[in-house]
């Protein structure tokens, strides 16, 4: 391990594993540390870190509440809730594939980011299925570099605003580039009287987040 980590200074390692889903997955070592990448886009601790790690900057949400991660990649947003931004309620994380799941737990140890239940599941049924209650509820649902039109949806956001708890916050990583902007503004007009989004565009040149509160 240690000299893998050093190797990755010179030249990146990478492991490539397919995934019914995403198409081919790629664990790479790259200046000391694991990134989880599809063939065209970063899934976990690279700059899919970075931009969620923005959006928590700029959001106040409850610490110690009930936290739905929906889409968990690698599982860097458990890293930034736990260590960087102090949660210590639990997490629950819904992610469809159960080949990015096993990569989570076998090569960046998320079982460390207890309390936390992992569920492989579609989101969409999670959220139409489920009665539980959240404080914090983050949507990074990608295939590769697109977000299923499912999600842009009113009636997604109708589900999940069920779940919600009084002024919960909500994070949506709302998808890349300028395709889909007609989308994320519709969307925002369609659920504004129960979900107040503010968007930020061209995060890290490329995103665009959608934060806000149940109203």
């Amino acid at each position: 391990m240690i000299l893998k980590k050093a190797f990755s200074y010179l030249w990146p390692l990478t492991k490539k594993i397919k995934s019914d889903f995403s198409g081919e997955l790629e664990v790479t070592w790259l200046n000391g540390k694991k990134v989880l990448d599809t063939k065209n886009a970063n899934y976990s601790y690279g700059a899919l870190h970075q931009i969620l790690d923005l959006a928590l900057q700029k959001t106040q949400a409850d610490r110690g509440g009930h936290t739905l991660v929906l889409g968990l990649g690698g599982g860097s947003v458990l890293q930034l809730l736990r260590k960087k931004f102090n949660f210590y309620g639990k997490i629950t994380a819904v992610e469809l594939d159960s080949k990015v799941i096993e990569i989570a737990k076998k090569e960046f140890n998320i079982q460390q980011y207890q309390p936390l239940a992992v569920i492989c599941e579609d989101a969409e049924k999670f959220v139409k299925q489920n009665d539980q209650k959240f404080d914090t509820v983050i949507v990074d649902l990608f295939i590769d570099i697109h977000v299923p039109e499912q999600f842009y949806q009113v009636e997604f956001w109708q589900d999940l605003a069920r779940l919600l708890q009084p002024k919960a916050t909500v994070i949506f990583n709302a998808g890349i580039g300028e395709n889909q902007q007609v989308k994320i503004n519709q969307l925002q007009q369609k659920i504004k009287s129960t979900i107040s989004f503010e968007k930020i565009e061209h995060v890290k040149g490329t995103n665009t987040l959608l934060l806000g509160n149940k109203i």
